[in-house]
């Protein structure tokens, strides 16, 4: 890996973000420290040391203090300066720290992106109208399709959607093709993480994949095709299998990668084994990116209580990322 730093955006000023980076930091050793920069609020940041007891020094960039924690300060004007708050000014915050990451990425400046958790109704408030931060990526880098998938030590999962409703997830977003790229997106990044022909399963849409068309002939009709055009390619991919197990035995070792049809049906199996381990990683963009895969957790900001387990993977996701691009 060269000496291009990873940047990892601050999240939501008034959310856990700043909190669960100067915990994750404490416990790098400094060489490990030098291989990332903060894009934030450098108040904010000396406040969740505060809260979280940590001693570790905040330096700047250009003059950054060896074994310390870089931060490159964006100034956003408003900041309520207290944790805890749903503020616009901290959903603008949000955006140009993103945004700032984003061109440093496209540039070059950074190896990718690990983010902390945005709030979605501050940044809606601020007017910046996205589902979240595969969105708002694929917006800023151009990206006409992106793919979210959640990864954990024993189960991996990319969804065909995410953020919108059941009824658009099934009805508009479940298509023959959509369902195809998603396989092939999601083959290629298990191929970049080492595995030569990673096995593939797709979960069905209805319950017992429509039991022969007796619960719904989605499966049929639009599961079915883009499943088979993948297998012609020589993809290792099966299904439609149904849900109720598939994700049992891909935990269990049968797969290396799941295709969830919906936000639910992919999230749910991920948080209930790997609440605090499992990753959130964008995939289809020209850049790479990936998350803690939780919340702002106002009720918790500013306690120092928040556990930082999600930071550290998602601090070692973004280095193996880094080292395997190109």
């Amino acid at each position: 890996m060269n000496d291009t730093p990873i940047v990892i955006t601050m999240g939501d000023p008034s959310g856990v973000g700043a909190e669960v980076i100067v915990k994750a930091f404490a416990e790098l050793s400094p060489d490990a420290r030098a291989r990332y920069t903060v894009i934030g609020d450098r108040d904010t940041l000396e406040r969740a040391r505060t809260a979280c007891d940590v001693t570790l020094p905040i330096t700047d960039p250009e003059g950054r203090e060896e074994g310390g924690l870089s931060v490159l300060h964006v100034p956003v004007d408003g900041l309520p300066g207290k944790f805890g708050v749903l503020s616009e000014a901290c959903g603008e915050a949000c955006y140009q720290y993103i945004k700032k990451a984003v061109e440093m990425t496209m540039d070059g400046a950074a190896a990718g992106i690990v983010t902390a958790p945005i709030n979605k109704a501050a940044l809606n408030a601020a007017g910046h109208h996205y589902d979240g931060h595969t969105g708002l990526l694929a917006h800023l880098s151009g990206s006409k399709s992106s793919w979210m998938l959640l990864a954990s030590p024993t189960l991996n999962v990319i969804h065909v959607s995410t953020h919108v409703s059941l009824k658009d997830a099934i009805t508009e977003r479940a298509t023959p093709d959509r369902i195809y790229q998603t396989i092939v997106t999601g083959h290629r990044h298990m191929q970049r993480m080492g595995i030569e022909s990673p096995r593939i399963a797709v979960a069905g849409i209805n319950p017992h994949c429509g039991e022969g068309g007796l619960f719904g002939n989605e499966d049929d009709l639009q599961v079915t095709p883009g499943v088979e055009r993948a297998q012609a390619e020589g993809i290792n991919v099966v299904g439609p299998i149904p849900a109720d197990t598939a994700y049992y035995r891909a935990h269990s070792g049968d797969f290396d990668l799941m295709v969830a049809q919906y936000h639910d049906q992919g999230h749910i199996p991920v948080k209930l084994i790997a609440f605090d381990t499992a990753i959130n990683c964008s995939l289809g963009l020209p850049i790479d990116r990936c998350s803690v895969d939780h919340g702002t957790a106002f009720d918790l900001a500013g306690t120092g209580r928040a556990k930082h387990v999600n930071m550290l993977a998602a601090l070692d996701y973004g280095r193996k990322l880094a080292a395997s691009r190109g």
